[in-house]
Order: C-alpha cells, then sequence, then structure tokens
C-alpha cells in the first residue's frame, strides 16, 4: 500500500510517501511544498492544494494520513494548520482516497514508542525504520514519514485483528 503522510503547515507543508507491505516499509519520496509568507493565505492554500494533487498523480498512494493540529497557546498557528489540514483532507477526496488522521501523541507513540519524543527522536526513528543513510529533512519531511508510518503500522494491526476474528 502507498501512503501518503502530511504534515500540515501553510508555509511549509511536509510530505512522505512510503510503500508498506505487511510489516515492509520503504521510503518512496518526501520533502517539504512551500509558500511566501508575502502571499495571501487563499493563494498559498490553492498553491498546496495544486501541489498536493500533483504529487497524487506522481506517486499513486492508495491512503493519505493527516497529522491533526495540536492546539495549545498559539491559536492562530493552531487555525493556519488547521487551513492547511482541511487542504489535505481536500486532495484526497478529490482523488477519492481514504483520509485518516492522527494526533501529534499518537504518532509520536507509534514511531518511537513514546508520546512525548523530540523532534529529533521523531527524525532518528524515522531513518532508522525507512533504512536511509541521512536524517529526513527538513524536520516536515520526517514528521511526514512519521505520520505514514503510524497509518501503516494502524493498518497492518487493523488487518491482523481483523483476520483474527
Amino acid at each position: 500500500m502507498i501512503i501518503l503522510g502530511i504534515d500540515p503547515g501553510t508555509l511549509v507543508m511536509g510530505y512522505g510517501v512510503i510503500d508498506s507491505r505487511g510489516d515492509e516499509i520503504a521510503l518512496v519520496a518526501c520533502g517539504a511544498l512551500t509558500g511566501s509568507a508575502k502571499q495571501p493565505i487563499a493563494e498559498r492554500l490553492s498553491n498546496l492544494y495544486k501541489s498536493l494533487q500533483e504529487l497524487i498523480r506522481l506517486h499513486h498512494p492508495e491512503v493519505v494520513a493527516v497529522e491533526q493540529p495540536f492546539v495549545a497557546k498559539n491559536v492562530h498557528s493552531a487555525m493556519a494548520i488547521g487551513r492547511a489540514q482541511a487542504i489535505a483532507l481536500l486532495a484526497a477526496a478529490d482523488n477519492h482516497l481514504p483520509a485518516f488522521e492522527y494526533t501529534p501523541a499518537k504518532i509520536k507513540q507509534s514511531v518511537a514508542n513514546y508520546g512525548a519524543s523530540s523532534k529529533e527522536q521523531i527524525q532518528q526513528m524515522v531513518k532508522l525504520q525507512l533504512g536511509m543513510a541521512e536524517l529526513p529533512e527538513p524536520n516536515d519531511a520526517a514528521d511526514a514519514l512519521a505520520v505514514a508510518i503510524c497509518h501503516s503500522r494502524e493498518a497492518h494491526l487493523t488487518g491482523l485483528l481483523e483476520r483474527g476474528r
């Protein structure tokens, strides 16, 4: 199963594509879509949407996994991330792809076995699990790969549980 993981953001949106076969995972692609803070938000969102559409056409994912925004003290930041999350969900829906959302704590728990892992720990675990020679850069790409790995694990576990019934 080809999984497109998304770390939403309106200035930098990380993406990671993995191939998941059972409990085996392999890196397909990763990177970041960027916009300028000088662009109006509507223009940035439109560009992100078009770029996501192109990624979907290029990699043919079977599913999209998106990190849910974490709302702490900065509501403005959470709203921006929510807008980017909506764009990712819209791109999935427009391509008839199932979309799944995961909290940051769930992703960290799934990838590093600790729900409060640091960004550096997540980068290291993603590198190790995908057999990468270098740390995935930027952090947004590593986070997106972590989202994809989280979905891979969840789908694998669900499959095992369904076969056990």
